[in-house]
């Protein structure tokens, strides 16, 4: 099943079990745009996201969405201000696919270790967003950035670590008011050497990788017999007579039944690439699909493969080498995986301070591309910040690109955005202007914060 199929299948699929019901998210959104003013960006470098790079261009923003974009003129139909961008770039606002903010939140105490339930091999049940503190400093780090989304996860003890929610960088009390609204959830996976290290020194299963492949499997067949159990009692029930018996509900199989009916994206954390063909086979097995690999440092061996599947590869520039899984890693890895038609190249974080400087995370990887020869643009190596995040969130119908009817996530930057030098100037989610580095009365401060030193250069 292609990426594309698997969305649409999460779009237009009607399931009337209890089953379904019960996935229904029971901690919605209450994601509220910030008020803003219309706004017209002249005279800026735009990267649209979608390949294209306009000089002396314009971008019209009213409403929270993104009106137009062009290189020639737009007629102001909304009397909005006009900032004039000239010397400076525009992006759409980067999206971070692999974060823990809120989990591992900041300072680094045991008090604010929530990412990993690490109690058993399979915790499908733990959901990342029930862990999140709001408050966490980094979010606003982030944000001087550029990034005004993120998928934030659970971590990777576990072979099933829980689900993942994608949120929007704004200033918050609850979860809930930063969840994106209409977002799908991911579920986390991880292979390798984390699971079956961490349970191996327990003496209990997986301490292998063939206990690790071993642990999955078993999971879906369980999976697999909730799903028919619930659709036999909903064909019973409906055929009238005597009252069958109701399935148990189980949190960590609503999960994972929700993965194989299409309504969770997997997110799996492996490293070699006979491991993530071993898992594309499973997904074969089992009919479902993986959106994306994350820190994959042997993607560039499969990248046809990615490419064919439709599935992403959510990986670092440069990290490589800091265990034995990690081992055979290039730094042109992420060129090699954008390589394909079809590709789908994402430059990730994982880390609470690479988070603040994607922009140059992704720089590093265009420029050892050029050196190999491949030729990439700026205009190409910013969807590995933006478009192809997005796609693999499920959000790309929504956010990632700079396009007329799209959420008004923008990013204004001093210059180039692959300089060393490249700082966010002003950035915009939803149209409204949540940073300004010029301005410290719009650089966010969490409450945990306040009375400390404050703003950043």
């Amino acid at each position: 099943m292609t990426f594309t199929r698997i969305l649409a299948s999460m779009a237009l699929a009607a399931c009337s079990l209890p089953l379904c019901a019960q996935n229904a998210e029971p901690y919605p959104s209450t994601y509220q745009r910030l008020a803003s003013k219309p706004l017209m960006i002249t005279n800026a470098t735009i990267l649209t996201g979608t390949g294209d790079r306009l000089d002396d261009a314009s971008l019209l923003m009213a409403d929270g969405k993104i009106v137009a974009v062009s290189a020639d003129s737009i007629r102001n139909t909304v009397d909005a201000e006009v900032l004039d961008a000239e010397g400076r770039w525009v992006t759409p606002g980067v999206i971070d696919v692999h974060s823990h903010l809120g989990v591992y939140a900041s300072p680094g105490l045991a008090a604010h270790s929530d990412g990993n339930e690490m109690t058993a091999p399979v915790t499908a049940q733990v959901w990342a967003e029930h862990s999140i503190w709001p408050q966490d400093p980094g979010f606003s780090r982030a944000l001087a950035g550029g990034v005004t989304s993120m998928q934030i996860m659970p971590g990777s003890a576990n072979l099933v670590g829980g689900r993942t929610v994608t949120v929007k960088n704004v200033p918050a009390v609850s979860y809930q008011e930063m969840k994106f609204p209409g977002a799908p959830q991911g579920l986390k996976m991880a292979c390798g050497e984390n699971p079956k290290r961490f349970y191996g020194e327990q003496k209990i299963t997986p301490s292998t990788r063939m206990g690790n492949v071993a642990g999955y499997r078993a999971q879906w067949v369980e999976a697999q017999k909730y799903i028919a159990d619930w659709a036999a009692y909903e064909t019973a029930l409906a055929a009238g007579g005597e009252t069958p018996v109701q399935p148990v509900r189980d949190l960590r199989l609503d999960t994972l039944a929700a993965v194989l009916q299409g309504e969770i994206l997997v997110h799996m954390h492996c490293y070699r690439a006979d491991e993530m063909m071993t898992v594309i086979d499973m997904s074969d097995e089992f009919d479902y699909q993986v959106s994306a690999f994350h820190h994959g440092v042997e993607t560039y061996k499969i990248a046809d493969e990615l490419a064919e599947r439709g599935i992403c590869g959510a990986l670092w520039a440069d990290w490589w080498g800091f265990k034995a899984e990690a081992y055979d890693g290039i730094q042109e890895d992420i060129a090699i995986v954008d390589r394909p038609e079809g590709s789908c190249a994402i430059v990730h974080s994982d880390s609470s301070e690479g988070i603040q400087r994607l922009n140059q995370e992704a720089a590093k990887a265009m420029t050892r591309g050029n050196a190999a020869g491949m030729s990439i643009t700026p205009a190409r190596a910013i969807t590995w910040v933006t478009a192809n995040p997005a796609k693999s969130l499920g959000i790309i119908e929504q956010t990632g690109t700079l396009e007329a009817g799209k959420m008004a996530d923008v990013v204004i930057w001093n210059g180039n955005p692959f300089s060393v030098y490249a700082k966010a100037d002003q950035v915009f989610i939803d149209g409204a202007l949540v940073f300004d580095r010029a301005n410290l009365d719009l650089q966010p401060v969490s409450d945990f914060e306040l009375g400390q030193l404050q703003g950043v250069q």
